[in-house]
């Protein structure tokens, strides 16, 4: 069974329904990041700036180096990825990451976008809907 690590934003509420439609598909689905919450990153910032620390310091302060472990392992054991939009910087340089480390990865549009961007060419491809972006995993990663 192949995993995929599903990349997107705390904010996104597809995330748990597209990684149950791709469950069901038979794949190991990695979205364990997404229960911290919506407002995780804007509770870690305020702790940090409440203690004094700008970003770079927080950075380099424990919780940020656990849940950058955290995801980072994920990644590291998963067989591919996918990216559901929108999502913001992290996604991307998540979804950068595996594809650099030689990773298939998907992107999931809420549909045509507004602004086309050449370098989702890195993708291994682009889809429209989570009925496309299943039915062309199973074909190719099951």
């Amino acid at each position: 069974m192949k995993t995929i690590y599903l990349i997107g934003s705390l904010r996104n509420a597809e995330i748990p329904r597209v990684a149950a439609y791709l469950r069901e598909a038979g794949f190991d689905v990695f979205d364990d990041w997404h229960a911290a919450g919506p407002e995780a990153d804007d509770y870690w910032q305020a702790y940090e700036k409440s203690r004094g620390h700008d970003f770079p310091a927080a950075l380099r302060g424990y919780a940020a180096a656990n849940v950058f472990a955290f995801d980072h392992r994920h990644l590291e054991r998963s067989d591919l990825v996918v990216l559901v939009l929108p999502a913001g910087r992290s996604g991307h340089l998540e979804f950068g990451y595996a594809v650099g480390r030689g990773k298939p990865g998907y992107i999931l549009l809420e549909g045509e976008p507004d602004r086309f961007d050449v370098m989702y060419k890195f993708a291994t491809d682009v889809f429209f809907t989570k009925e496309k972006l299943r039915d062309t995993l199973t074909a190719n990663h099951s």
